[in-house]
């Protein structure tokens, strides 16, 4: 028989939660923990509920496709990154903006901004972009409980660039091939990055980025691709910053 993992799952639970309670699991969440993890009666889970910390937590299954957590012990842990570096990201096609979301949540981005660019292959019609939206936080969701992560970003509407407004505070980075300013200038937070989508941003987009604050970074002498440039920036910037 093979032996089973000795790693505690991660759940995610959409309620507030306390030491002591007994909190059913939502539906997707049960099936993901009976069907996907194959949790057993009386496995030890960690909850959380994106406000801080996580708790201790094992499962009961008390009739068919039903899962009960007992809640336990919490613990003030927190996994993330120094810097609060927010990911202006323009939307690419396919599965990449998808891997994209993922991997900045797992190398610690604070929030995520998508934004509309001229060269999007992707068109969203308000429908569609609600549905996006939706499944984008269901992926930072799953992001966080695999990565550790107690607080989830949020994960804003889409933007136009022409509309959106970056924060006020904070260095704002913009990783473009002509820029001439280096990462190695940006050394503590709150940063936000912004990245093109696979064509870039159009020479308007950069102009209209620049006069909002943001400063033109080159990544080294490659071009790198849409789902490569944001996560090698938030890799670097985290080393340097000693979160690795």
């Amino acid at each position: 028989m093979a032996e089973r993992s000795a790693r505690v799952a991660r759940l995610f639970v959409a309620t507030a939660l306390q030491s002591g309670a007994r909190v059913a699991l939502a539906e997707d969440t049960a099936h993901h923990a009976a069907r996907v993890l194959r949790l057993r009666e009386g496995d030890a889970v960690t909850l959380f509920d994106g406000h801080g910390g996580e708790f201790a937590a094992r499962v009961f299954m008390p009739g068919k496709d039903a899962v009960i957590a007992e809640v336990g012990e919490k613990r003030l842990l927190e996994r993330e990154s120094p810097l609060s570096v927010t990911l202006a990201q323009g939307i690419s096609g396919g599965e990449k903006m998808d891997f994209t979301i993922q991997k900045a949540i797992e190398l610690g981005a604070a929030a995520i901004q998508p934004l509309l660019a001229e060269k999007s292959i992707v068109r969203l019609s308000p429908e569609r972009a609600a549905k996006r939206l939706a499944h984008w936080r269901r992926i930072a969701i799953a992001a966080c409980e695999q990565c550790g992560r107690n607080r989830i970003p949020p994960i804003a509407e889409p933007l136009p660039v022409d509309r959106y407004r970056p924060p006020a505070p904070g260095a704002k980075v913009l990783l473009s091939p002509s820029g001439t300013r280096s990462l190695r200038d940006f050394d503590h937070g709150p940063i936000t990055l912004a990245a093109g989508p696979e064509a870039g941003f159009s020479e308007k987009e950069e102009a209209l980025l620049v006069s909002a604050g943001f400063i033109a970074v080159r990544l080294g002498p490659r071009v790198l691709r849409t789902e490569t440039a944001a996560l090698a920036a938030l890799a670097a910037l985290n080393a340097r910053a000693g979160d690795f």
